[in-house]
């Protein structure tokens, strides 16, 4: 796995290098130094915060799984899980490797596709200042029935959203293995147009995850107002977090 990592910057820019334990090479920790001044508790919080520093983060962190997942099964840690130096890793290592071992095992050879499901009535985009359609009303009578057509397409729209989330189940109940249910984006992480109402992540054979992904592009079709948004395939990140992975804490007296 070193040759994986061979030039390829971890959080920072750092280095990323591999932390075993002895007589044990069938789970391995890569880890990179990070900054001190940004990765105390403190200053943590406010960065998680800033979501320029938080996707510039997340990418080193995903550019580093992505080329282990390439070769190798992975077990992806909580963004900016930190441990005060190699010894602390190999400490959890040691403790947690059977655990680790076995979560593994369970995801070799899986994938994980995120699907969103968005409710993007059509009628929504012109607003209440659009057009008048109904020739011949006053202009408070044409705003009333604006609205009321405007509501009525979004009524369909979240029907029409469920309808999809039940193509994408049967999709699921044919091919993935897992699921996890996210919450739906909202604010500034809901990027996308249109409101976000499902927000899950699937975990499918390797084999079968083009079939799967083909099958739920197909959800949203004659289903006006609603958009499904398909991302992956990626490491197993929604599947992968034991909490026995979080960092150990001295114990008290």
């Amino acid at each position: 796995m070193e040759e994986a990592l061979s030039g390829l910057p971890g959080v920072a820019e750092a280095t990323v290098h591999l932390v075993r334990v002895e007589h044990s090479d069938d789970v391995v920790v890569a880890v990179s130094p990070v900054p001190e001044r940004d990765f105390q508790e403190a200053a943590l919080r406010a960065h998680l915060e800033d979501l320029d520093w938080l996707e510039s983060v997340a990418r080193a962190h995903h550019r580093v799984i992505e080329a282990l997942a390439a070769r190798t099964a992975v077990l992806p840690l909580r963004l900016a899980t930190v441990y005060l130096d190699d010894e602390r890793v190999r400490l959890m290592l040691r403790a947690r490797r059977e655990a680790f071992a076995d979560r593994l095992t369970d995801l070799a050879a899986q994938v994980e596709w995120g699907v969103k499901i968005y409710v993007e009535a059509a009628a929504e985009a012109e607003g209440p200042a659009g057009p008048p359609t109904d020739a011949g009303l006053t202009p408070g009578r044409a705003y009333l029935s604006q609205r009321r057509a405007q509501r009525n397409a979004r009524e369909d729209a979240y029907r029409g959203a469920e309808q999809a989330a039940e193509r994408v189940e049967a999709a699921a109940r044919a091919y993935a293995v897992d699921r996890v249910q996210h919450r739906p984006q909202q604010g500034e992480l809901a990027r996308g147009p249109g409101e976000n109402v499902i927000n899950d992540a699937y975990l499918v054979p390797l084999r079968q995850a083009e079939d799967f992904r083909a099958d739920v592009m197909q959800a949203a079709e004659g289903l006006p107002g609603v958009r499904v948004e398909v991302t992956g395939p990626w490491a197993p990140y929604s599947f992968a977090t034991l909490t026995e992975a979080e960092p150990l804490r001295r114990a008290t007296p």
